[in-house]
């Protein structure tokens, strides 16, 4: 029997995914369910599905799904409200999901919620509902075809060979990890050529028939999951255009790193220059590598691309830091030289856990906008986080493909091409959603999607690796398109390359007519996209906290045409050999038409009207991340003629010319064509570590969140300081750099003998400038150090006439620090008549079991009733009642059994307690 027990103080729940996939859950209708338990002593609820289990620093915060949730690349996450509780372990079964609660306030846990990739799981309406002009949007109009079409394939054919090594082991994981590859090279191509090394996301790692699992190593029986196989067409593509490709396996990182505080990004770096350090010895000594290596021309690792899919994309753009500032080399698997060069990077419906994208190389981020795994686009901060950090001259690139999934990228997730079971992520349950569900006008099939996905690969090659600037128009925003990716419709926008003096919502502004808004705040009025809105924005993706500061947008609201929106930056800003000012606006999803008037003022007040942009909003239904911006220019020409200091510019100014809309603005940029070389800046690299340490018995002490700054030179980070209670960030700026302390963060610790659950000192950083962040989030953890009280039992009133109470007093052998539950299972009652459901209280029954009182059956057989009572913090003893009602029927003297137990669904050895109850006629 699976037995509910009551949280210490809860209400709803909801599970958060950046690791599993949330499609299938998230749109599952949820089966029969219990009315909720009500407590009588507080009035909280607790929701169906969710459990505390085990007994003091072993108590763990318990969920169940009713649909499996499949393993995948989001995270999933416990909430209280807006605060991260943690991140859960999955059970095999995909259903179940644990948190320890052993650094976590009982009297936390309020307003509980399971969280997906931005989507709840555990709240699931079934409907796709659609913005308020009840249109979803259609495909986009096809774009002008670019010159030089990437997705053509090359002269040359293909040979095709695997490689496995031994297997490795890294920090933190304690199963070896494969080192395993597939091989894709051009033949007859002469001379070095450059690599492209893919890694995969977080998938199922085994599987037997129809089941997949999370295992590693893989059980016996089962068979890996061949996800490494899966990009065999993008690597094609490339080998005939004359790269060396490898596909590299990562399933033992996937197994295992559901215990790395960053979600396995490190392993995955380290893995990746493991493979790395392997081609470059190849390299050099050409009859030491395996058969397939040799077949291959030799790799030149000067030009090297990185792909990666999901969680493989937040490791490559790790394992492009790491190439530039070495990692600590305790958390690093990798301990050799440097002997590469990474051009550039292509990040595949990427995670990026901590925000922390690589400034100084080059990024392409595919974005699939029906994304059923990382729904929330959180890969759009490669971009969007990039801004102001370094130098700016890397192009950072953000490609949105209308009507692709999650999975489809990668042929070994995808139905009807996989070895494994595999499975659309994008999930609707029984309601079709418009834009996203199979068969409607936006929707990709797999092959259209794998085209797509494998021409914008190459034009990232053709790029970054090849410096051919004839395919930067597919990538910057310019409004191309591949022809070889038809009938996809791809949109795209960028910052970095030659783009200079920018209009930053983010830095020193002021906004007339409109209104700064916050990308992440709880704070309704000023959030730029409140959660009472159908959809959400990858530019505003949620953090590790619930408040962020400096992530703004200029918000504009109308309801008639001609008020002008002014924003006016502290400092005048240079347009001066640009060719046209960018701008990057989001408009809703399914609007068309929306059009505003752009003009600029220069420090002196002479102002220009540049021109004027129409900007359409993209498919998109309450499920999908839509609210995404689209790059629109308008030529400089007129601010020229007119006589505007462009070298001074002070004022941009936006003047909506339709009825009514809504509209945010990103940012504007000063822009030309041309791809900028990339000289890595020097950057000052701070990682954060995690100390335990025990609570001791007495005193004070003072213990520091472990800093470490490496790198070069000197920056700025944004440090966040959450409170171990509520969870609330404080937040400074910090000035950081290699042999400085930079960061200190004290934690002081004062000690008892008194049992409690520990606390955890959360503390989460981000690059502003001059910086770089490996390891964005550490603490101090203190750990409780004393014995749990035992409970002991004695009888109040444990023989009473019907309509009066039993009741018992729970006794604690020492007081403790937090509420001390006293959980009680019914048992059976042999040789005697037994309580039934008629004879007690119906809403004490319906509180302790969710269950109504008919049909009359005996208190141990309601399924999920337990009795609950709990001891305060710093008393001794509380009391536990059974309350019962009377009638008028003459009934036998009756019994109840009750034994103490340790909350979880094992064998019990508590001691039991019997109360007996007469016949009031």
């Amino acid at each position: 029997m699976i037995r509910a027990r009551r949280t210490w103080a809860t209400a709803a729940a909801v599970l958060a995914v950046m690791g599993a996939p949330t499609a299938a859950a998230q749109a599952q209708q949820p089966h029969q369910q219990r009315p909720l338990a009500t407590s009588a002593d507080t009035g909280d609820t607790l929701p169906p599905r969710w459990r505390i289990t085990g007994e003091g620093t072993r108590r763990q915060l318990v969920w169940r799904s009713d649909a499996r949730v499949p393993m995948g690349n989001a995270r999933v996450e416990f909430y209280a409200g807006d605060r991260l509780l943690g991140l859960p372990r999955a059970a095999q079964d995909g259903h179940t999901f644990r948190l320890a609660l052993g650094h976590a306030r009982p009297d936390s846990l309020t307003h509980l919620e399971v969280r997906a990739g931005g989507r709840r799981l555990d709240a699931r309406d079934g409907a796709s509902r659609i913005p308020a002009d009840d249109s979803a949007g259609g495909a986009p109009a096809a774009l002008p075809a670019n010159p030089v079409d990437p997705g053509t394939p090359g002269r040359y054919r293909t040979v095709t060979g695997e490689y496995t090594l031994p297997s490795v082991r890294l920090p933190g994981f304690p199963a070896p990890v494969e080192m395993k590859a597939v091989v894709v090279a051009p033949t007859g191509a002469t001379g070095h050529r450059p690599l492209a090394l893919f890694l995969h996301g977080r998938h199922s790692t085994c599987y037997a028939g129809n089941e997949a699992t999370g295992a590693w190593p893989c059980p016996a029986g089962a068979r890996p999951v061949p996800s490494y196989r899966g990009y065999l067409r993008d690597q094609k593509l490339l080998a005939s255009q004359g790269y060396v490709t490898v596909s590299v396996s990562a399933n033992g990182i996937n197994g295992q790193d559901f215990a790395a505080e960053d979600g396995g990004a490190q392993a995955r770096s380290s893995l990746v220059r493991l493979h790395l350090a392997r081609w470059a010895d190849w390299a050099a000594h050409p009859g030491t590598a395996p058969a397939a290596v040799r077949r291959a021309p030799r790799a030149d690792l000067s030009r090297v691309l990185l792909v990666g899919h999901s969680r493989g994309g937040e490791g490559v753009n790790r394992a492009a830091m790491d190439s530039l500032d070495a990692p600590p080399a305790g958390q690093d698997g990798y301990r050799g030289p440097v002997r590469w060069r990474i051009r550039g990077t292509v990040l595949i419906g990427p995670t990026i856990f901590g925000q922390n994208p690589v400034a100084d190389v080059p990024s392409a981020t595919i974005l699939p906008g029906c994304d059923g795994d990382v729904s929330d686009l959180q890969g759009e901060v490669y971009v969007d986080g990039t801004r102001g950090v370094s130098r700016g001259t890397a192009l950072h690139s953000a490609v949105y493909v209308v009507g692709a999934d999650h999975n489809f990228f990668n042929s070994e997730w995808t139905p009807g091409q996989a070895q494994a079971p595999a499975e659309d992520d994008f999930f609707s349950g029984d309601q079709r959603d418009r834009v996203c569900s199979p068969g409607t006008a936006t929707r990709l099939t797999a092959a259209q999607q794998q085209k797509a996905g494998a021409t914008y690969i190459a034009a990232a090659a053709r790029l970054f690796v090849a410096g051919d600037d004839r395919a930067r128009p597919l990538l910057d925003g310019s409004n191309l398109r591949a022809p070889s990716a038809d009938p996809a419709r791809v949109l795209t926008h960028a910052v970095g390359a030659r783009r200079t003096g920018a209009f930053l919502p983010d830095t020193s502004v002021t906004v007339h007519g409109g209104r700064l808004c916050a990308a992440v705040d709880p704070d309704r009025a000023t959030a730029c996209l409140d959660s009472a809105t159908p959809g959400a924005s990858p530019h505003f993706v949620r953090w590790e906290t619930d408040k962020e500061a400096g992530r703004r947008a200029v918000m504009l609201a109308w309801s008639a045409p001609g008020s002008a929106v002014r924003v006016r930056n502290a400092r005048p800003v240079s347009l001066d050999g640009a060719k046209a000012l960018s701008l990057r606006v989001i408009v809703p999803p399914g609007s068309t038409g929306t059009q505003l008037d752009v003009a600029v003022a220069d420090a002196s007040g002479h102002r220009a009207t540049l021109g004027r942009v129409r900007v359409d909003g993209l498919p998109g239904t309450d499920r999908t991340a839509s609210y995404w911006a689209r790059e629109v220019r308008v030529p400089l020409t007129a601010a020229a003629r007119a006589g505007v200091d462009l070298r001074r510019i002070g004022t941009l100014e936006l003047t909506p010319r339709n009825r009514s809309g809504r509209a945010w603005l990103m940012d504007a940029w000063g822009w030309r064509p041309g791809t900028p070389e990339v000289r890595p800046a020097p950057l000052a690299r701070v990682d954060l570590g995690r100390l335990n340490v025990k609570e001791g018995n007495s005193g004070t002490r003072t213990y520091h969140v472990p800093v470490r700054v490496s790198g070069h030179g000197s920056g700025q980070v944004r440090l966040y300081v959450a409170d171990p209670v509520t969870g609330r960030a404080t937040t400074r700026l910090v000035t950081v750099r290699p042999g400085t302390g930079g960061i200190d963060v004290p934690v002081q610790v004062t000690g008892n003998t008194r049992f409690g659950y520990g606390v955890e000192h959360d503390v989460f950083v981000k690059a502003v400038r001059g910086s770089v962040v490996g390891s964005h989030r550490g603490g101090v953890t203190v750990e409780n150090d004393d014995p749990m009280p035992t409970i002991t039992m004695t009888p109040l009133a444990d023989k009473v006439t019907e309509g009066q109470s039993l009741k018992w007093r729970v006794t604690l052998s020492a007081p403790a620090d937090t509420q001390i539950p006293a959980v009680f299972d019914v048992l059976p009652v042999s040789g005697s008549p037994e309580l039934s459901t008629k004879d007690v209280d119906p809403q004490w029954l319906l509180a302790n079991s969710g269950k109504d009182p008919d049909p009359e059956r005996p208190l141990s057989r309601v399924e999920q009733l337990s009795v609950w009572t709990e001891v305060p913090p710093g008393q001794l003893s509380t009391e536990v009642a059974v309350p019962t009602i009377g009638d008028a029927v003459a009934e036998p003297t009756e019994s109840v059994r009750l034994q103490l137990t340790d909350g979880t669904d094992g064998p019990q050895n508590g001691p039991v307690v019997t109360g007996t109850v007469l016949d009031a006629s």
